[in-house]
């Protein structure tokens, strides 16, 4: 005979209720946030959310958080492994799991053709406390190659601080990179590339390609994106998913978990982000010739100057 592990019973009235409260009041754009409660109680008293186990609530409720405005923050997530009660601390367990699983979130670091270097950055840009060392040794390894390729395939979310702290070994000087802006249309945080990090820098000069996917999200996409509009960077591959509302999470049931986006971002050099559209490559390909490509373009020969002009020239305008 085999034996089940019997979870919570599921008040799934109750559970929308809560819901419904809680991107009513989080949520980083008010008008939405009311309609989505509405929404949310009124497809609750139709009967349209029946479901015998937490998993089975998590789709349905999901797809109508994502209806009004695509917003791909918006989740109610399952887990099979109960989750704590603490506000951010069942996304937090997942993302340890992640991270144990990951050397750090640093998997890959290899020496290709001609100098040119591969840094993969994934699953996730973990937070500092735990993946500062990871990174460190990473970037630190790449820092004398002639080129340099960072790997954001796989990449599907994380921390602005680590993004932050990896572009402190791609870039020279003091950078802004990300505005946070409240629901109140408040400043809520800056993020900048700190004014000195560990190991030895690649600096802000040599060729850097970054590859992207159609899963890339999130975080991921903030370092693609942060790089592409400082033209600090070529984007091989696929347009990202198109995350760019930072998120909290709330424990709704023992193995529930409401994801909604509290602020937005901005970015001071485009005075917008890549909400709803992802980060667009400057050379597009599928993700999995990504590679080849961006090496291609990194060990290809310089094109030769254009000749001097030392005669006059026929029909031109002084």
């Amino acid at each position: 005979m085999t034996s089940t592990t019997s979870q919570p019973a599921l008040d799934v009235a109750a559970v929308v209720e809560s819901i419904a409260d809680l991107v009513h009041a989080n949520y980083v754009f008010p008008d939405v946030a009311r309609e989505l409660a509405d929404l949310l109680r009124r497809r609750s008293a139709e009967g349209a959310y029946r479901a015998d186990s937490a998993e089975e609530l998590a789709e349905p409720v999901t797809a109508d958080l994502r209806s009004v405005n695509g917003d791909l923050h918006l989740s109610l997530k399952h887990h099979a492994v109960p989750v704590p009660r603490e506000r951010g601390e069942a996304a937090m367990a997942a993302m340890r799991r992640r991270f144990d699983a990951s050397l750090g979130g640093v998997p890959r670091v290899e020496l290709l053709d001609e100098g040119v270097a591969v840094l993969e950055i994934a699953p996730n840009m973990f937070p500092l406390d735990w993946s500062a060392q990871a990174l460190t040794a990473g970037l630190s390894l790449v820092a004398p190659a002639r080129a340099l390729i960072l790997d954001l395939r796989g990449n599907t979310g994380g921390d602005p601080s680590t993004v932050a702290f990896i572009c402190g070994y791609l870039l020279d000087g003091r950078t802004h990179l990300n505005t946070l802006v409240s629901r109140q249309g408040e400043v809520a945080e800056q993020f900048w590339t700190p004014p000195f990090v560990p190991g030895a820098r690649y600096g802000g000069s040599k060729p850097l390609y970054v590859l992207t996917s159609a899963d890339t999200f999130s975080a991921g996409e903030e370092l693609a994106y942060d790089l592409q509009q400082l033209g600090r960077a070529v984007i091989v591959g696929e347009t990202t998913r198109g995350g760019a509302h930072p998120r909290e999470g709330w424990t709704v049931h023992p193995h529930l978990e409401l994801a909604v986006p509290v602020a937005r971002a901005v970015n001071p050099v485009s005075g917008a982000n890549w909400e709803g559209v992802g980060v667009r490559p400057d050379v597009p390909c599928e993700a999995g010739a990504a590679l080849d490509r961006a090496l291609a373009l990194a060990v290809a020969p310089a094109p030769a100057p254009a000749p001097a002009v030392t005669g006059p020239v026929r029909g031109s305008h002084g």
